[in-house]
């Protein structure tokens, strides 16, 4: 078959399972991904065998370990997947919801409701938990869903989906299972050509870097929820508790680097460098990140490099604030103050994730609203930004997008709506 005949049948059935989607109850959905999460867990040892595979032809094709971490998939990330199964069935429905009404001086009724948004189209590297969660929530809120993961992941993602979709079937009769499809070639070719059917594709939410979202959006002709990069921040401010920052700064940076959420560079207000700086440097050399400085931040890191004989210490060019490492990898600038902070993570940034260190409620309430990003935080790590840690379940997607969608992605931003009017024989005059 060609490409295009290929993609066409994937999308085609997609859109039929759709409709049917659309006829499920609450109770038939919820209990179709409490049987899936099961089922993931009682396939663990299939599933990790399948991703055994992708690791190895992902270490011999020289993947960089954090890439490779992300790749991996053991006990305890099946365990999390089933668990966001299990959470999304926990959640309220999002369809079918009334999120306004009104009755007109000539009668009529008119509602704003909730509804599935038809087939989403999820492309994503890597990370093969994606593929429950995606497909999890796309389920949960009425959507078909066509997932093409990358090729390092795609032992894993097939078995996940099927082992999903095996499961819907046993636990309900009439499952579509073209519900929950994964593209079947490796090739990047694909892409465009799914994306060009309008008539079938309704959404495409691009995960990955900078350039397969790029790639993506330019190649699309269905609308795209994204973000390019998460160059994100964490700023300690002057009147930081000190003790509180080196907590966050540590979380944000070494606990996952990996991740869109976790910090690219670090700001410290002047008047704390001298005194925040070599204590912070030894903690993240220690964890061996290589850091890359503005002129007074390397003065300040520098006293900490004899005492870590594998510490990286660097200029920063210009190019580098402006980078998304997901590694090992800390750009630092002393800056003079709130503004320069504030000025710098819009210049800089990427509009995904920033946050503030400090005592002082004006200075802290001044970020939040002039930081212009999907998430702000205030004595809090970047890392909260995720569909799980909001309360919304497995996450799909975080969007820096000012129209539509924002921020960390779940069930309701997977709904579109329609009005509906109830008359009793109205006409327009």
């Amino acid at each position: 078959m060609m490409l295009t005949e290929q993609m066409t049948l994937l999308a085609k059935q997609a859109k039929a399972a759709s409709r049917e989607l659309a006829r499920l109850t609450m109770p038939e959905k919820n209990a179709c991904l409490l049987a899936m999460a099961t089922a993931l867990e009682q396939d663990a040892d299939a599933i990790k065998q399948a991703n055994a595979l992708d690791m190895e032809t992902a270490a011999k094709n020289g993947l960089s370990s954090a890439m490779l971490d992300r790749l991996k998939l053991d006990d305890k990330r099946v365990a999390v997947m089933a668990k966001g199964l299990r959470e999304v069935a926990a959640l309220p429905d999002p369809v079918g919801k009334i999120l306004d009404e009104r009755t007109r001086p000539n009668g009529l009724k008119l509602q704003k409701i909730s509804t599935p948004i038809g087939v989403v189209v999820i492309i994503y590297e890597s990370r093969p938990n994606v593929t429950a969660d995606a497909a999890s929530l796309c389920f949960k809120s009425g959507n078909a869903t066509i997932l093409r993961g990358g090729k390092e992941a795609m032992h894993s993602n097939q078995i996940i989906a099927q082992t999903m979709v095996t499961a819907g079937k046993i636990a309900l009769k009439h499952f579509p299972e073209d519900a929950i499809q994964v593209v079947p070639v490796a090739g990047r070719e694909a892409i465009p050509v799914l994306l060009s059917l309008t008539q079938y594709v309704d959404l495409c939410m691009p995960r990955g870097g900078e350039g397969l979202i790029r790639a993506v959006t330019e190649c699309s002709k269905v609308p795209v929820i994204k973000h390019y990069k998460g160059v994100c921040h964490v700023f300690v401010d002057a009147e930081a508790d000190l003790k509180m920052a080196e907590e966050i700064v540590m979380n944000a940076k070494v606990q996952r680097p990996a991740v869109c959420n976790a910090m690219e560079t670090l700001l410290v207000d002047r008047t704390v460098a001298e005194q925040f700086l070599p204590a912070i440097g030894a903690k993240l050399f220690a964890k061996h990140v290589e850091i890359r400085g503005d002129e007074k931040a390397l003065v300040n890191l520098k006293s900490q490099i004899s005492n870590f004989k594998s510490a990286k210490l660097k200029p920063a060019a210009e190019q580098d604030f402006f980078t998304e490492y997901n590694d090992y990898i800390l750009n630092v600038r002393v800056v003079d103050g709130l503004e320069q902070a504030i000025d710098h993570i819009n210049h800089y940034g990427s509009s995904h994730s920033d946050s503030i260190v400090t005592r002082n409620e004006a200075h802290a309430k001044r970020f939040l609203a002039e930081v212009d990003s999907a998430a702000v935080y205030w004595n809090a790590s970047t890392r909260f930004t995720d569909g799980g840690e909001f309360g919304m379940g497995a996450e799909i997607g975080i969007s820096t997008d000012k129209i539509g969608a924002r921020g960390p992605m779940g069930l309701d931003e997977l709904t579109s709506y329609k009005w509906i009017g109830i008359g009793n024989g109205q006409v327009r005059t």
